[in-house]
């Protein structure tokens, strides 16, 4: 039996779903406070009954910073893949995202440790690896190096990355993948969700950042290979394209049918934008939409290299292209 954290969350439900297909028994954590819409979301994106998908697991509740519960939780589990992480850009919340992806994955590190497991998979992210001094593109061998263009999510993964790596040297079998954005169906208010209901609404101005995207499919694909390979005490790029966020927009506008965003938005419009969030967002109480880190990083240029998992697993990745047409269809159809 494998175990998953994160299982109600957007990657871990497209997980589960890929490593229940496959005939392999699955015991997820979840929060006493979580709910299954997501989860029940992406599992009909494959399935026309989702409740048949969600009796097939065995739901455990507790949290990876409660180590008992984690310890009680691993018995008689082989493999472990880590998907749960708080993923936020937003100021106030800097503190709790680095105390649970840290110290969370620390405890995960060291009660599988404690209880001999077999296979660990983290899921990090490109955010965790250094950006490329005076190379165009970014690989696995790219120094992590302190800057002000590091997101605080980037930190809090590199930092748990440094759990992960205290683990291998302890002698525990792991692998890490760096995904880049991640493609697919299922969400709503984040993520790809987030972009179609803003191309839905009207978005006229596009960045001029570039990043590396790939389908949600391709992760948890990259991800259940590596953990039937014998490799270990590595990390991989996880990304199928490295594309514009022009591009990306547009792909969407396409997809649903609307006008593509004509205007480009220069540098110092979006410090006015997210400077007017953060304003709007103190008188009230409310979550900004535009951060200064998100800001930032739309307006930056990050390509990222997929050779190593390519020549690895000899792997092809779903065109993007594909993934955000199955991902604005299937979200047409939950609307």
């Amino acid at each position: 039996m494998v175990f998953v954290t994160g299982g109600t969350g957007f990657l871990g439900s497209h997980l589960i779903y890929h490593l229940l297909s496959k005939g392999i028994k699955v015991r997820a954590l979840k929060r006493k406070e979580s709910t299954f819409d997501l989860f029940s979301r992406v599992i009909a994106f494959y399935q026309k009954d989702p409740n048949e998908y969600l009796h097939k697991i065995e739901w455990v509740d507790g949290n990876i910073l409660d180590i008992y519960s984690l310890e009680e939780a691993l018995n008689g589990i082989t493999d472990i893949y880590h998907t749960a992480a708080v993923v936020s850009f937003q100021p106030g919340e800097v503190k709790k995202m680095m105390h649970t992806n840290v110290a969370g994955t620390a405890n995960l590190v060291n009660a599988s440790l404690g209880k001999n497991i077999g296979k660990f998979c983290y899921v990090s992210s490109i955010a965790a690896i250094g950006r490329a001094d005076n190379r165009s593109v970014i690989d696995e061998v790219v120094v992590w190096k302190a800057s002000k263009r590091n997101s605080s999510y980037a930190v809090s993964k590199y930092a748990a990355e440094r759990e992960v790596w205290r683990g291998i040297g302890e002698g525990l079998q792991a692998v890490i993948v760096n995904p880049s954005i991640i493609i697919g169906p299922g969400e709503t208010e984040s993520g790809t969700g987030k972009m179609i209901s803003t191309v839905l609404n009207g978005l006229r101005f596009y960045s001029s950042g570039v990043n590396g995207f790939v389908d949600v499919r391709d992760v948890v694909n990259v991800m259940a290979q590596l953990m039937e390979n014998d490799i270990s005490g590595e990390r991989f790029i996880v990304s199928a394209e490295n594309i514009s966020y022009k591009e990306i927009f547009s792909q969407i506008a396409v997809a649903l049918n609307r006008p593509v965003p004509r205007y480009k938005a220069y540098n110092w419009m979006g410090s006015l934008i997210w400077r007017s969030e953060y304003l709007k967002s103190q008188l009230t109480r409310s979550k900004p939409l535009i951060t200064q880190e998100t800001a930032q990083t739309a307006t930056n240029i990050y390509r990222y290299s997929n050779d190593k998992i390519v020549n690895l697993l000899d792997y092809s990745f779903i065109p993007i292209r594909e993934s955000l047409k199955n991902a604005c269809e299937y979200y047409l159809k939950m609307l």
